[in-house]
């Protein structure tokens, strides 16, 4: 293998695929990122046996083939080697077949490589039908929900995000018990399939990192055991988590006795003010009392007191008293875009439901802290 490319390309889709590189793998062979180059470009695979991730550059991008070939570089250093060049152009050419040398006019470097020979087959097959989101709607849709997932691995399943289609309609639920996101939206045209899978969180933030906020196409292939997504000349399959999500949908009470509309800005500041003070506090609890037109929102901790205030527009005058995470709250509310969101809440012991006043599409809830 021998080929000449620039820097910024082969640096950046050489990012792109090591996000599949794990730190725990036990496997030395997926420790490494395949180079596939032939006449018509050059593929680049990276795999943790979990998340498999290729790029293609096509031979259009390529300085210049002059041999084809397959190797294995170790990824542990390949990246900082090339950031480190210091040459828009830089030459690669496999020795000895397990040897390759990286180098420029000015600098040169010698790795021992791995034999292709031993890295596992991986199918990157597509399914036999497909959706197709635009990509800046799907970066939406992980953003609004990926913060909900659980960190906790004793809940598998709460550690991904439970993503279903049914006709026409795509929902996306990430909950770690506490609170929950819950995002909706509408295909052009119904999926003849019914959709109900898991895909782990961990994988789907990688995701985000690769696709744009343009409006480009991603094609998602949806498998019994793992999902691909088509986005550009990557290919990013996933493998799905096991089991069944719980039910979620009976979580979002129907009817509520507390309606308050407010300015997304100032509530959010209010908290943030409120919060202060319990910042080193693992559960950042704040107090929101509503006194007719008035929300009170304040917190104690050993330091002191901090109440504040805003004016909002209410259903009815009745008080309520309700305790929650500052840090949940803060992070439901960072999802909305709009300047108006609406929260619906019942008794001090029910979930606080939050949504935007003009988008029913994103819905987020919160559970109450009892502070007695």
């Amino acid at each position: 293998m021998k080929f000449s490319i620039k820097k910024n390309i082969i640096l950046e889709q050489l990012t792109n695929v090591s996000k599949a590189i794990s730190p725990r793998n036990i496997i030395p062979i997926l420790n490494g990122i395949k180079f596939d180059l032939s006449k018509d470009g050059l593929y680049l695979m990276a795999s943790d046996s979990d998340l498999t991730i290729q790029s293609f550059i096509p031979a259009s991008e390529i300085e210049n083939i002059e041999v084809e070939g397959t190797i294995i570089i170790q990824s542990k250093y390949i990246l900082d080697i090339i950031k480190k060049m210091p040459s828009e152009v830089i030459n690669f050419e496999v020795i000895d077949n397990l040897k390759i040398v990286i180098y420029t006019d000015t600098s040169k470097y010698n790795l021992n490589c791995l034999n292709s020979m031993d890295y596992p087959q991986i199918e990157l097959n597509d399914a036999p039908s497909h959706i197709t989101l635009k990509s800046g709607e799907l970066k939406k849709m992980i953003r609004q929900t990926i913060f909900a997932i659980s960190t906790q691995e004793s809940r598998p399943l709460l550690t991904g995000i439970n993503f279903k289609i049914n006709g026409n309609i795509v929902e996306c639920v990430a909950t770690d018990s506490y609170r929950l996101a819950k995002k909706t939206m509408t295909l052009d045209s119904p999926f003849e399939d019914a959709v109900d899978i898991v895909i782990p969180g961990k994988n789907i933030n990688e995701l985000d990192k690769i696709i744009g906020d343009e409006e480009q196409n991603v094609d998602i292939h949806i498998f019994t055991n793992k999902i691909m997504f088509k986005y550009q000349n990557i290919l990013f399959q996933s493998n799905l988590l096991n089991g069944s999500y719980p039910n979620t949908s009976n979580l979002i009470p129907a009817d509520f006795i507390h309606i308050i509309n407010t300015k997304l800005d100032e509530y959010f500041a209010s908290i943030d003010r409120a919060a202060l003070l319990t910042q080193s506090k693992d559960k950042n609890i704040v107090k929101m009392e509503a006194h007719g037109n008035e929300l009170c929102i304040s917190s104690f901790a050993e330091i002191g007191k901090v109440e504040d205030r805003i004016t909002v527009e209410r259903n009815n005058n009745e008080d309520i008293s309700i305790s929650f995470s500052a840090k949940y709250m803060m992070d439901a509310l960072k999802t909305y875009e709009g300047e108006d969101i609406i929260i619906f809440m019942n008794t001090d012991s029910k979930p606080i439901v939050i949504k935007s006043a003009t988008d029913e599409s994103l819905i987020q809830l919160i559970l109450p802290i009892k502070t007695y």
